[in-house]
């Protein structure tokens, strides 16, 4: 079974920087988009940033110059450091990757568990 493994949210002061960290957990055959998402209280998840295969990244318009995302498909991990952060940005992060368990297998979308990141005023 596939699961993504977040690492890294916590609590930091506005103007501060946190990189989190996603990993599947076992060795896959591929992986195609990964990316980070994020829901404050109250509202609807959405995108942060994506990066396909090829490392062409798509940013929200909000977090750009600010958040950069990079992905090892040696360890099949994604990355999202983020810098001068605010306190809009608290929320709960969601990693997600396209993934083919097998090279057989469909692609599936897969979630990590959340993580939280809040950011102090």
């Amino acid at each position: 079974q596939v699961q993504l493994v977040e690492s890294g949210g916590g609590l930091v002061q506005a103007g501060g920087s946190l990189t989190l960290s996603c990993a599947a957990s076992v060795p896959v055959f591929s992986i195609n988009v990964m990316g980070w998402y994020r829901q404050a209280p109250g509202k609807q998840r959405g995108v942060v940033a994506t990066v396909t295969a090829d490392g062409t990244t798509n940013f929200a318009d909000s977090v750009k110059g600010r958040f950069t995302i990079s992905r090892d498909n040696v360890k099949n991990t994604v990355y999202l450091r983020m810098n001068s952060l605010k306190p809009e940005d608290t929320a709960v992060y969601y990693c997600n990757a396209v993934i083919k368990r097998y090279s057989f297998s469909t692609a599936n979308d897969y979630w990590g568990q959340g993580t939280q990141v809040t950011v102090s005023s």
